[in-house]
Formats: structure tokens, sequence, C-alpha cells
């Protein structure tokens, strides 16, 4: 038998893309449901753990789906995280699909109208979001 590798301390994480991170979050919540997905996020303290990492737009991404989830189930706002809510990205960070269709051909640059159907806990980040429940 071979021997486990240790992970070292200072090993740097492995960092997805954001698509697949976002694509990740919204299956866990399909998987779980709203209110395990909220609990296992909040126990486990990821929103801050991402902070700590400055992966901001991850951080940005739980929280906003914490509380989104929150007012769709009529829960009261984990009020641990008023200080990065206080916080933005600096320049809005749209969806994949939306910045290639605009990049090959401006009839189909969709921003302004996804900017207004975002939903707005993502918004307040400068993300841009619309649908986290359409995933297979």
């Amino acid at each position: 038998m071979q021997k486990a590798h240790r992970k070292e301390k200072n090993a740097i994480p492995y960092r997805s893309s954001f698509e697949a991170f976002k694509s990740n979050v919204c299956h866990m919540v399909k998987d779980k449901g709203d209110l395990d997905f909220i609990i296992d996020t909040l126990t486990a303290d990821e929103i801050r753990t991402y902070w700590k990492k400055q992966w901001y737009r991850e951080s940005f991404y739980l929280l906003a789906m914490v509380d989104y989830l929150s007012r769709e189930n009529e829960l009261p706002l984990c009020r641990e995280y008023d200080d990065i809510r206080g916080c933005t990205l600096p320049e809005p960070l749209y969806p994949r699909d939306i910045i290639l269709a605009a990049r090959l051909d401006a009839s189909l640059d969709l921003r302004e109208q996804s900017m207004k159907e975002a939903i707005p806990e993502f918004k307040r980040f400068n993300i841009i979001e619309s649908d986290v429940r359409n995933v297979c």
C-alpha cells in the first residue's frame, strides 16, 4: 500500500473558474435545498474563509446566495457578515455567455437588460445574476 501524501501547510489552494464556482453553488442549492444550504454555508463559515483568502467574488457570491435564499424563505439575515455587505466589486461581473454574445455581435449585447433583471442580493455586490434555480 502507498502512503497517503500529507498536504503542506502553505500549499496554495486550487481556485476554479468563477463560472464553475457559481455552477457548483447552484447545484448545491438544488441538491441540498435552501435551508440545508444556508445552514451548511453559515456553519462552515465559507463566506469568511473566502474573504480571508481575498477571493472576493466567491465570498460575495456565497453571501448573496445566502441572503437571497433567506429572503425567499422569509428568514432574517445573518448579521455576522455586515462588514462584507458594505463592500462590492469595482466593476459589474456579468455571466460569461452575456459577455461572449456582446463580443460576437453588438446587437446581442444584453448587459443592460441583464442588469435590470439581476437578483438584488447579487446586484448589491456588482454580480449580475438572474437565475440561480435553472440548473440541470
